[in-house]
C-alpha cells in the first residue's frame, strides 16, 4: 500500500471499485483467454488457481530445465511469474526468460534489494516484488493500530489507510504521543538490564569494583580527611590491589583497604570471566545502546526471516522498540539485523521461561510471523497463556493443513500472506500495476495505480503436483508442444482450482 504524495492529507478519500473479480487493462480485455507461464511451488500455485478461475491458459512449472522454459515460452504469453524462495534461482529464470522472451511482461520475487534494483536495471520490462514487502504494512497495522488496514512508507512520512464504509480513506500516520513516550521510556529500562547469564556476571563484577572503590574513597574524604583527588587515587590503588600509597590514618582503615583488595581479586575474576564470554560469543543483545531489550511499549517479533526482518525495520522507523526472537543461531539475517540495532534473542519462542524474559506484560503487541504455520499458532498459544491480554498477530495460511485462517481469529489477528503475495502477482500479471494489496477480514483490496481500490478474490491453490501443460478454463489440457509432460488438467478437473 502506497500512495502519491498528493494523497498524503488527513480526510483524503480514494474511491473503490466496487467490482469482486479482477479485470484485464482495456487495452487487453478483448483478447479474452491469455496464456501465462507460472513458475514456483505454494504462491505459483496460488496464481495459478486464480488465472485459471477468471479463464486464462496457465502453464505451472516447479523447477524447469532450460527446455522446458523453452517450450512452455514457445508461443505467445502475456506474462511469466517466477515466484521462489531462492534469489540465485530466481535471477537465473528470470534471464532466461528474457533472453528467450525479450520484452515480457515479467514477475519475479527477489527479497534482496541490491539484486532487485540490479535486475530492473538490466530487465526494465521486470517487476520485482517479494512477499515480505507486500506484507510488512499491513503487519504493521496490525500491531500497532489494528483499525487501520496498512501503514506504508512514503518519501513525504508514513500513511495509514483505513475502511469507511465502502471507501477507504488515506491519511498521515503518526504514532500516538502515549506509545512513542512508552516505547522511549522501555527502551531506557532496558539499559544495564542484561538478558544471558554472562552478561550479568560481568555487571556483576564491574558493580563490585566500582563498589569498593566508592567506598574507599568515601572513608579517606569522611574520616582521614584526605582531599578528594588525594582520595580518588588511592581507592584506585586500593582496587588496584597495590594498597594506599602510604599507610595512613587509623588501624580500622587499614583493615578495610586490605580486606577491600582481597575482595577486588574476586570481582576483577568475575568481571573477566564474563567480559571474556561476551567477546568470544557472537551477541546479539547489547547491554547499552540500541541493541539492549526494551522493557516497555515495545513489539515481539517471533522469526527473524524475511518478513519478521522487514517488520523490524519498519517498527524502528517509526520509534517503537523491537525485540526479534529467533531459534536458529545460525539463521542468515542474523548479522544483518545487527548491523541495523535490532535486538535479538536465541531461543525457542513456544518456550513460556524464554517468553517471560521479553517483557511481555508490558508490550505493544506480538507478531509471530515465522515460515511455519504450525510453529506461529504453537508461539501464539504460549503468549496467550504468559500475557493473556497481549495483542498477537499471526502469519497463517502457507500451511495445507490451515485452510481456513478465520478459525485462529480467536488467539490472534490473522494474516495469510500467501493470498497477499498472489493476489499482487496475479494483478501485476495482469497488467494493474498495483501498488499494494490490503486484507480487510476475508477480504482483499489491490490499489492501483491511480490511487483506486479493486476488491480481490482470495486465490485458491491449484493442484499441480507436476510441471504441467497449458489448461484452459473448461479442464482440457492443451500442450504447448504435445510433450510429455503431464497435463495439469488430470488433477485440476473442470478448470476450477482445488482448495486444499
Amino acid at each position: 500500500m502506497s500512495s502519491t504524495s498528493e494523497q498524503l492529507r488527513d480526510g483524503v478519500r480514494v474511491e473503490e471499485d466496487t467490482r469482486d473479480t479482477f479485470a484485464a487493462p482495456a487495452d487487453e480485455s478483448a483478447a479474452g483467454k491469455r496464456y501465462f507461464v507460472v513458475i514456483g511451488s505454494d504462491v505459483a500455485r496460488r496464481v495459478c488457481g486464480a488465472l485459471r478461475s477468471a479463464g486464462h491458459l496457465v502453464r505451472h512449472l516447479a523447477q524447469p530445465t532450460d527446455e522446458d522454459l523453452r517450450r512452455a515460452l514457445d508461443q505467445e504469453v502475456a506474462g511469466v511469474a517466477v515466484l521462489l524462495d531462492d534469489d540465485v534461482e530466481s535471477l537465473r529464470y528470470a534471464l532466461a526468460v528474457e533472453h528467450i522472451r525479450p520484452g515480457v511482461r515479467l514477475v519475479v520475487t527477489v527479497f534482496d534489494r541490491t539484486v532487485a534494483e540490479q535486475l530492473v536495471r538490466v530487465v526494465p520490462n521486470c517487476q520485482v516484488t517479494s512477499p515480505a514487502d507486500v506484507a510488512a504494512p499491513v503487519l504493521l497495522a496490525a500491531c500497532l493500530q489494528p483499525d487501520l488496514l496498512a501503514i506504508d512508507r512514503t518519501p513525504s512520512g508514513h500513511v495509514g489507510a483505513r475502511r469507511q464504509g465502502d471507501a477507504v480513506t488515506l491519511e498521515t500516520y503518526r504514532p500516538p504521543r502515549a506509545l512513542k513516550c512508552q516505547a522511549w521510556l522501555g527502551k531506557i529500562r532496558g539499559q544495564l538490564r542484561p538478558h544471558d547469564g554472562s552478561s550479568r556476571i560481568m555487571l556483576t563484577g564491574l558493580a563490585g569494583l566500582l563498589a569498593v572503590l566508592l567506598a574507599d574513597w568515601a572513608w579517606s574524604v569522611g574520616f582521614n580527611h584526605r582531599p578528594p583527588v588525594e582520595a580518588f587515587f588511592e581507592a584506585v590503588r586500593t582496587v588496584a590491589t597495590v594498597g594506599p600509597a602510604a599507610p595512613h590514618g587509623s588501624n580500622a582503615y587499614l583493615v578495610f583497604a586490605g580486606l577491600a583488595m582481597l575482595v577486588t581479586i574476586v570481582f576483577t575474576a568475575v568481571f573477566t570471566a564474563g567480559m571474556v564470554d561476551r567477546l568470544l560469543a557472537p551477541r546479539s543483545i547489547g547491554v547499552v545502546g540500541p541493541r539492549a531489550l526494551p522493557r516497555a511499549g515495545h513489539v515481539v517479533v517471533v522469526g527473524l526471516g524475511q518478513v519478521g526482518l522487514r517488520l523490524c525495520t519498519r517498527l524502528q522507523h517509526l520509534g517503537v522498540g523491537v525485540i526479534a526472537v529467533e531459534r536458529d543461531p545460525a539463521a542468515p539475517n542474523l548479522r544483518l539485523a545487527r548491523a541495523l540495532g535490532v535486538p535479538v534473542v536465541i531461543g525457542d519462542a513456544t518456550d513460556k521461561f524464554v517468553l517471560r524474559r521479553l517483557s511481555l506484560h508490558t508490550a505493544e503487541a506480538m507478531a509471530a510471523v515465522a515460515s511455519d504455520d504450525l510453529d506461529n499458532i504453537a508461539v501464539s498459544v504460549a503468549a496467550r497463556a504468559v500475557a493473556p491480554d497481549l495483542r498477537v498477530v499471526i502469519r497463517a495460511g502457507d500451511h495445507e493443513a490451515i485452510a481456513e485462517t478465520q478459525s485462529l481469529f480467536r488467539i490472534g489477528i490473522v494474516h495469510d500472506l500467501g493470498s497477499l503475495s498472489a493476489a499482487y502477482t496475479t494483478a501485476s500479471l495482469t497488467g494493474l500495476r498495483p501498488r499494494g494489496v490490503l486484507a480487510h477480514g476475508r477480504r482483499l483490496l489491490v490499489e492501483r495505480a491511480d490511487g483506486t481500490f479493486t476488491p480481490w478474490p482470495h486465490a485458491v491453490r491449484c493442484d499441480h503436483h507436476q510441471d504441467g501443460a497449458a489448461v484452459p478454463a473448461d479442464g482440457a489440457a492443451v500442450p504447448a508442444d504435445g510433450g510429455g509432460d503431464r497435463p495439469c488438467g488430470r488433477v485440476c478437473p473442470e478448470g476450477v482450482a482445488q482448495r486444499t
